[in-house]
């Protein structure tokens, strides 16, 4: 009775540890905001602001969300950056229009924004795609093969223009080439386009990973790629699709963030692969694949963007808030550590009986099963 007793209370501290652990990102984005607030009552708080925020965050979570299906296979992608910045370029090369006399055509071909859009999603698909090829077919390690399509995509988006900006994205209202800037600037109900894009992408995704056989094949191969693939899933076409997709949200968040800065610069998106990288392990998702949610990973994209642009509106260093920010990623990687080496001894010792002497370790854990995540 007395055992029972005192194991009761252990109990309830070990629940409550491991739900402030599970909703680590959303108690830190509430704990910004009021932070935030305090400090800047009549600018942080306020609708208009938050709204700004938000289209902020749809560039970093459109990255961090194909990222996240990468990092669920085990993998990692650090082209998503050049990627953006590529399409981006792609577009501005479409909009300033195409001349045709190479091919014996005296004209020029301005085509409709949506065939930009197209193309734009187009070409990072094509570059996730060689990405899943490399890391799948040919067995290169992911950090090689992605780190060298960072540098060949971002060399191929300088060479476009030589270094150079597109500036012009008006386009001819004649020509009927024009409304790209509808992406960055224009809003439905008071809710900026990119918000909306990044909301609807989240829903689609989610529903991937939730309710879809390829879900349960990525959760199945991140978590075990050998039992997996024993078990009859195609590893290496899973692999594959989820650079396409890496790709594709990339290429998305880069018409985004072109249409919002009305320009496009070979250079654009320098260092975004690490923010997405670091919304998802804020988010709660393991680097070595299996774990992780879209609405983690919306979490800590809202985290990092939220609290970057409140120390801009509180007048800190630029300095200092790349040393906040490097400190809350740390600060989430070590909290994923706890978290996951302590799900592995509970298994352990279930598994083990309790930890007995003599007793065999425990056997691997099953994959985890996509049923259990949510948005």
């Amino acid at each position: 009775m007395s055992s029972s007793t005192t194991t009761a209370p252990a109990r309830r501290r070990t629940d409550l540890g491991a739900l402030l652990l599970e909703g680590r990102a959303f108690l830190a984005l509430v704990a910004i905001f009021v932070i935030f607030s305090a400090l800047a009552p009549n600018a942080y708080p306020t609708v208009s602001n938050v709204l700004v925020m938000a289209s902020h965050v749809a560039i970093y979570a459109l990255l961090a969300m194909g990222m996240l299906l990468v990092i669920l296979n085990g993998g990692i992608d650090l082209s998503v950056g050049s990627t953006l910045g590529m399409a981006g370029m792609v577009a501005g090369f479409l909009m300033q229009g195409v001349d045709l006399s190479p091919f014996g055509i005296a004209s020029t071909l301005f085509p409709p924004v949506w065939v930009v859009a197209l193309a734009a999603i187009g070409v990072g698909a094509l570059i996730g795609l060689v990405n899943g090829v490399l890391v799948a077919r040919f067995g290169v390690a992911p950090f090689v093969a992605t780190l060298g399509t960072l540098y060949a995509v971002r060399g191929l988006a300088s060479l476009m223009t030589n270094g150079l900006t597109y500036n012009s994205f008006g386009g001819d209202q004649a020509l009927g080439n024009t409304g790209f800037a509808w992406l960055g600037f224009n809003r439905i109900a008071t809710v900026p386009i990119g918000v909306l894009v990044m909301v609807a992408v989240a829903v689609a995704l989610s529903g991937v990973l939730n309710r879809s056989v390829f879900g349960r094949w990525l959760y199945a191969s991140g978590g075990n790629e050998r039992a997996a693939e024993l078990s009859g899933v195609p590893v290496k076409r899973v692999k594959i699709w989820v650079y396409v997709v890496s790709g594709v949200t990339a290429a998305i968040a880069g018409l985004i963030l072109t249409s919002q800065l009305t320009s496009a610069g070979p250079t654009a998106g320098t260092t975004y692969e690490l923010t997405a990288i670091a919304a998802v392990v804020i988010g709660g998702a393991a680097l070595s694949g299996g774990r992780g949610t879209v609405r983690g990973t919306l979490l800590g994209a809202f985290v990092i963007g939220f609290l970057s642009d409140g120390l801009v509106i509180v007048g800190v260093s630029v300095y200092w808030q790349t040393v906040f920010t490097g400190a809350v990623i740390v600060a989430a990687v070590l909290l994923n550590s706890v978290q996951y080496r302590g799900g592995r001894r509970a298994s352990a010792r279930s598994a083990g009986g309790g930890g007995a002497p003599g007793a065999q370790p425990a056997p691997p854990a099953p994959p985890r099963s996509p049923t259990t995540a949510s948005v």
